[in-house]
């Protein structure tokens, strides 16, 4: 398994005790930035990690910023990725098994750093549930698609 990671000024704290998560479970990742605490733009890296798993090039992506927000708002941009935020492990499970989310967006200032480790756990190892979910997930792939 490969993981994209991008995160802001905001998000770069816990984007730095992630990789020691993944790096701790043999989990490799390619880390799109930023690469210091100095105010950067959210976009720029969200855009880059999204790309990552619209391209194929990782199995999912990890994107952190202040709220959480505007790392959601850029990720979903790419065509191709579903970026759902969770701020607890109940939201990881369910981004993943109902809505086939392939990013999970993370807020530094409101997801508790303690339950960093189990939110990333769950939403790596959720499956997508299908079924009535399936019929919701092809619509938005339809409207993408045009």
């Amino acid at each position: 398994m490969k993981i994209s990671l991008g995160a802001d000024h905001r998000g770069f704290k816990y984007k730095e005790l992630i990789k020691k998560l993944l790096t701790a479970k043999g989990i490799s990742f390619e880390d799109f930035g930023t690469l210091s605490e100095d105010s950067a733009d959210f976009s720029d890296y969200g855009i880059k990690a999204a790309e990552a798993v619209a391209k194929k090039d990782v199995d999912y992506g990890i994107v952190i910023c202040g709220t959480g927000n505007g790392m959601a708002m850029a990720a979903n941009k790419v065509k191709g990725v579903r970026a759902g935020l969770a701020s607890n492990v109940d939201m990881a499970r369910l981004t993943r098994a109902h809505n086939d989310a392939n990013v999970l967006v993370l807020s530094e200032m409101f997801t508790p750093e303690k339950q960093l480790a189990d939110i990333i756990n769950v939403f790596l190892n959720t499956e997508f549930e299908g079924g009535r979910h399936a019929r919701r997930i092809g619509k938005i792939i339809d409207y993408e698609q045009g």
